[in-house]
């Protein structure tokens, strides 16, 4: 979801960053960013209990009927769902409203490259959530990436991100390339260098108009994403400027960046929105959780036109949890509809609105994607591609520092090369020096 859901981000400078969160501090604690306010009922109170709930990007939860589902359980209640569009903008605000101890919404989303931050630097500020659920609803290792080093589950699971390639076949045909999902997926097993090179014979026959995939940063997260080194040793030890799976990324994505087969879009800005409208690219690394989104922006005309395939390696792309703040005001009221909206069967509600793939094992005999996203994605077996790629996710380490040393790379070291025209080694080293910032060195 947003993820990803929700899920690549643009890295704003330190100054706007503060002047930012300052300015959202300054209004009330259920401001929407992006002024995308929605919930069951009025707010007007009338007795009722209102509970909010911070989200950055689509979650699925107003779009699966969830909160109207119960308020109707639970008619003291109204539900209020504050959206921040992008993670690097929503959490620094979540952080600074944790240490003040006020303004939080009642329930906090927390995405999966924030959560080793949440445990190790923000546990106390969390309620503990394992006294309340029975632990084996989720994967081991998402509650493993919720719980502080004292045993406290600060977060329940939502999604994961289990990656797949989606590609306008229409487009693909135009080409002159296959186009049945299966042989496809064989052409590039195992190898995303095997992905580019297929890039590069679309771009020789591309239909006017078109390039080959959205951007060389979400082609670099795509491949981090399958990677089990990351920025962080097991130590928890910054390794990324000497990890292999970073420097594969990179070497992928330079390969993307210096070629003609970028839209060179900033993923979740109106132009990549935009670029679904208008089939501007015929492939995008596409986790589970955006799918849904994927349908939203391209509208009726991409229907029966995408089509979805296994990515090169397995890997996983986001994903999140909600937890309950102790600033929190209800919080009684707050754990109960937090683990009513993680429980098994509302996970799958949500992914048979948008295919965000469910952190409650549970769910997955239940799984089926809604009639029209099956018809959209040309009747793809989604669950299976998502089901076979959960599979096979290779364990993976996250820091402290995680996501911004992600944004780094993505939204100036690439942005660097693929936009500005930089060489890699000089995108590379805008990177390192914001990551010297971030990092305090």
């Amino acid at each position: 979801m947003r993820t990803t859901t929700r899920r690549s981000h643009r890295l704003l400078a330190m100054a706007a960053v503060a002047a930012l969160t300052t300015g959202v501090l300054a209004g009330c604690a259920g401001d929407s960013d992006n002024g995308d306010s929605s919930g069951s009922g009025n707010n007007s109170g009338g007795g009722k209990t209102t509970l909010t709930v911070g989200t950055f990007g689509v979650f699925g939860y107003k779009q699966a009927g969830l909160y109207d589902e119960y308020t109707k359980l639970h008619p003291d209640i109204t539900i209020k769902e504050n959206v921040t569009t992008r993670t690097d903008v929503y959490w620094p605000k979540v952080l600074t409203r944790l240490q003040a101890g006020s303004g939080t919404d009642d329930i906090q989303a927390i995405e999966v490259g924030n959560i080793t931050e949440a445990v190790q630097t923000q546990g106390s500020k969390f309620v503990d959530l394992g006294k309340d659920v029975d632990k084996s609803q989720w994967l081991d290792w998402k509650n493993a990436q919720a719980t502080t080093a004292d045993g406290k589950l600060i977060g329940l699971g939502t999604d994961i991100g289990p990656m797949a390639i989606c590609y306008r076949k229409d487009l693909f045909q135009k080409a002159g390339l296959e186009t049945d999902r299966t042989k496809l997926a064989a052409q590039w097993k195992g190898d995303w260098n095997k992905y580019v090179d297929l890039g590069k014979q679309y771009m020789k026959k591309a239909p006017s108009g078109t390039k080959f995939v959205d951007s060389a940063s979400s082609v670099y997260n795509a491949v981090l994403n399958g990677e089990s080194e990351r920025y962080y040793d097991k130590s928890g030890k910054v390794v990324w400027d000497k990890s292999s799976g970073v420097k594969n990324a990179w070497d992928v994505a330079m390969s993307v960046a210096t070629s003609n087969m970028s839209a060179k879009l900033k993923q979740f800005d109106k132009p990549w929105d935009q670029g679904y409208a208008n089939a501007s690219f015929a492939t995008v690394a596409c986790p589970a959780w955006m799918i849904g989104y994927i349908q939203e922006k391209s509208g009726d005309a991409g229907k029966g036109k995408w089509d979805v395939a296994a990515a090169p390696t397995a890997g996983n792309w986001g994903g999140a949890f909600i937890g309950v703040p102790t600033a929190g005001k209800h919080q009684k009221e707050a754990i109960a509809l937090a683990k009513w909206l993680t429980a098994p069967e509302q996970q799958a509600k949500v992914f048979a609105k948008q295919a965000s793939f469910p952190s409650a094992p549970a769910a997955y005999s239940t799984l089926k994607p809604a009639p029209a996203t099956t018809e959209f994605f040309s009747n793809a077996p989604i669950t299976q591609i998502f089901s076979d790629a959960a599979k096979t996710i290779p364990a993976q380490i996250f820091g402290v520092k995680d996501q911004p040393i992600n944004t780094a790379l993505t939204d100036i070291g690439i942005l660097q090369v693929e936009q500005k025209g930089k060489s890699p080694e000089q995108g590379w080293d805008a990177a390192t020096n914001e990551i010297k910032d971030v990092l305090g060195q």
